[in-house]
């Protein structure tokens, strides 16, 4: 059933302000950089959620170098539950700017359009993102149009945090062992590159899905590709039978793509190439893609099309080199998931104890909880609450800090006694 009115209302309002705490600081991650954390502002949030983390009681808590933030609660004495593991991530996309984020909440939503006063022409319609409706007369939160808002995932943090406070407040409620983890660099793909699994439990949950009530315990099969383009450069006048023009043939390259197969034309289990990079000129080109289906077989054979397509531009322009590198991101989660039932289960009647409708889902994207499902830990990802991730129209409505954090405090409730 759901938690006391007062202990509902507490959760909301404390993981509200924690959140706008937290989007206030810069934590945009650097796809470029060589370094674990990628950028160093990242610190900035883990250091104030070592603070905040000692202050609500808990032990063995940790910034590591790789600003990694590990913390460990006792379980509720009496309890011999499966240490659980919940997991959130520090950064913020670089697809738009994540600097001076200023959180605008507006209060009783019309079910209207918004504008942002830092961008006149900015809006979100109903037309465009319909779940908007579905909190007309509640609170939402958006920024101010200029940046992002950072709900991906400074609300997950947010909302564990919040029940870490109601445990403190209530040490009656009941909980196994929790072993807490921020995550630098997830939106870059390194969020377990130096994750320490000895500091983890044998369960584990991401906060880091978006609409109240989706469970995802399924997520693509990830590759990335990089071609490198090289040519011949000869000055244009003297160019006849001489001249490899290498971004003119990268651009054909990607035009022989089927353009049917990319994120603005697909949906729901349809895979995809997605170009993330085109650079070059007429000596060297590049072209980078992240290439993404719920079915291995079927990225095997995207990968095959961008081998078929080399060997032709070859063979259709003599002198032209062209490298490519594939490299395994991350896998789909189901298959280890599937060996374990009851951690989905779990999660499954902790919503449902909360009043939430369950929406199971496949993720088209990817979590920390795919790779750390591989390395041992079966790692669902719960609802954080926020949606349009990685957009100047992000938004997130305020009662999502509550059903997450009811959530949380029912889903260690069903690990009390549980083991796994």
């Amino acid at each position: 059933m759901p938690l006391a009115p007062d202990l509902a209302r507490f959760l909301r309002q404390n993981a509200l302000e924690r959140f706008l705490r937290y989007v206030a600081v810069h934590t945009t991650s650097d796809e470029d950089s060589q370094t674990h954390p990628s950028t160093a502002r990242q610190r900035d949030l883990a250091d104030l959620l070592r603070a905040e983390l000692v202050e609500l009681g808990l032990r063995e808590v940790e910034v590591d170098e790789h600003a990694y933030v590990y913390a460990t609660l006792p379980a509720t004495p009496g309890t011999d539950g499966t240490p659980l593991t919940l997991l959130a991530h520090l950064d913020v996309s670089s697809a738009v700017p994540g600097d001076g984020v200023r959180p605008l909440v507006r209060e009783n939503y019309d079910g209207g359009p918004l504008h942002f006063p830092e961008d006149p022409d900015l809006v979100l319609d109903p037309a465009e993102c319909p779940e908007l409706l579905l909190f007309k007369g509640q609170d939402l939160i958006t920024a101010s149009g200029r940046t992002l808002l950072g709900a991906d995932d400074k609300a997950g943090i947010a909302a564990i945090l919040a029940m870490l406070a109601a445990f403190q407040r209530h040490p009656e409620l009941r909980h196994p062992e929790l072993r807490l983890c921020f995550t630098p660099d997830e939106e870059i793909g390194q969020g377990t590159a130096c994750i320490r699994l000895e500091k983890l439990g044998k369960v584990g949950y991401t906060v880091d899905g978006g609409l109240v009530g989706e469970l995802e315990s399924e997520c693509f099969d990830a590759r990335g590709a990089r071609l490198r383009f090289l040519g011949n450069a000869v000055h244009p006048g003297e160019s006849k039978n001489r001249m490899v023009n290498a971004g003119a043939i990268a651009a054909r390259f990607l035009a022989a793509l089927p353009e049917a197969e990319t994120p603005e034309h697909t949906e729901l289990r349809e895979g995809f190439f997605h170009l993330t990079r085109l650079s070059g000129a007429e000596a060297e080109a590049e072209l980078q893609f992240i290439v993404r289906d719920f079915e291995p077989a079927k990225n095997d054979r995207r990968i095959a099309l961008l081998r078929t397509l080399r060997e032709e531009f070859l063979v259709r322009y003599p002198g032209l080199k062209i490298d490519l590198e594939v490299k395994e991101q991350y896998r789909n989660m189901r298959e280890v998931l599937e060996r374990s039932p009851t951690v989905v289960q779990a999660a499954e009647r902790a919503m449902e104890q909360a009043g939430v409708k369950v929406l199971r889902k496949a993720i088209r994207g990817g979590t920390d909880g795919a790779r750390l499902s591989y390395m041992g830990l079966p790692t669902p990802n719960v609802f954080a609450g926020g949606l349009l991730f990685h957009s100047r129209k992000e938004w997130i409505p305020v009662v999502a800090f509550e059903k997450c954090a009811q959530v949380l405090v029912h889903l260690s409730a069903q690990w009390a006694d549980r083991r796994l």
